[in-house]
């Protein structure tokens, strides 16, 4: 099998693992009926500080709702561990390629994988990364791949976020200033919560990540662990509720088939521009899966181009 037909399988088993088999790992639980804003409100108060105050209610608590492989570590790379959670209680793994120090700094990307599990299909997308120069991490969160933890849903996981852009800035070689964070799918929703969360880094690349947890849930209501009774659970989900918090440039992009995001990539970028944050849209020929790779390499240039 090649390495495009592995990619694929795994995304594809990403929807068919939830539609078929998320009961056999929690304990099922009929989500509610919520309303789908056709605008969710926006709202100006900065979302680091919201989260700060904010702490999500889980109704149901267990692991990822993903099949998942082994966290074998790739041959390119090293697996290592950080810690997140109130008092660092969570040691989860995350994978780093491997470089050499030299006599100036490298910078570094954190890329967020997409699902809700890590494999080896993802880590080989993400060698062009290395190969332009960067150190990078890709981490595993909370209730992944067997680990420890609750799944969530886009909130606290935004916490494993912050804490895996730490320990990157952190490693022998690495440039603390030069920090750049992507992803995809699920990565790219929480690549965009997690650029508005810190200043820690220079740019961020949401890769076909929605910025609607309402449409996200409605779409995938066995997702919901939190109690979607309460409006606000979608709001800190949802990035284009928070859209004038964005603290570094972003740069939206999305493949040409997938049409779901075009009217709330445009509703972002207008909603951030009016509160002065550069932000870029864009659209990439393919698919969910197919358009990655133009994709990554766009958002390498567009790391390069903040840097400069």
């Amino acid at each position: 099998m090649s390495l495009d037909d592995d990619r694929n399988a795994f995304f594809r088993q990403r929807r068919a693992v939830l539609a078929g088999i998320a009961g056999a790992l929690m304990l099922p639980r009929a989500a509610c009926a919520f309303n789908v804003p056709d605008q969710p409100r926006l709202i100006t108060h900065d979302y680091a500080k919201v989260r700060r105050r904010f702490r999500t209610k889980l109704l149901q608590k267990g692991p990822a709702p993903d099949k998942y492989e082994a966290l074998a570590t790739p041959s390119d790379g090293e697996q290592i561990f950080y810690r997140s959670g109130a008092g660092g209680e969570l040691e989860l793994a995350a994978w780093v390629s491997k470089y050499k120090r030299g006599h100036h700094a490298r910078p570094g990307v954190l890329f967020l994988h997409g699902g809700n599990a890590m494999g080896a299909g993802q880590w080989q997308l993400l060698k062009p990364y290395a190969e332009a120069g960067f150190v990078v991490l890709m981490p595993s969160v909370r209730g992944e791949n067997g680990q420890m933890g609750n799944f969530s849903g886009f909130y606290d996981e935004v916490d494993d976020v912050l804490a895996a852009a730490d320990r990157l800035a952190h490693l022998p070689g690495v440039d603390p200033s030069r920090l750049f964070v992507a992803g995809h799918s699920i990565g790219g929703t929480l690549t965009m919560l997690a650029a508005m969360s810190t200043h820690r880094f220079r740019a961020a690349a949401p890769i076909s990540g929605n910025p609607d947890a309402f449409r996200f849930f409605n779409r995938y209501p066995q997702d919901i662990r939190f109690d979607d009774a309460n409006k606000h659970e979608f709001e800190v989900r949802s990035a284009l509720c928070y859209a004038q918090s964005f603290k570094c440039p972003v740069h939206v992009v999305h493949g040409t088939e997938e049409d779901q995001f075009n009217d709330r990539a445009g509703l972002l970028a207008a909603r951030a521009r009016a509160a002065g944050i550069r932000i870029e849209t864009d659209r990439v020929a393919g698919n969910h899966t197919s358009a990655l790779p133009a994709e990554i390499e766009q958002s390498i240039r567009f790391f390069r181009g903040v840097a400069a």
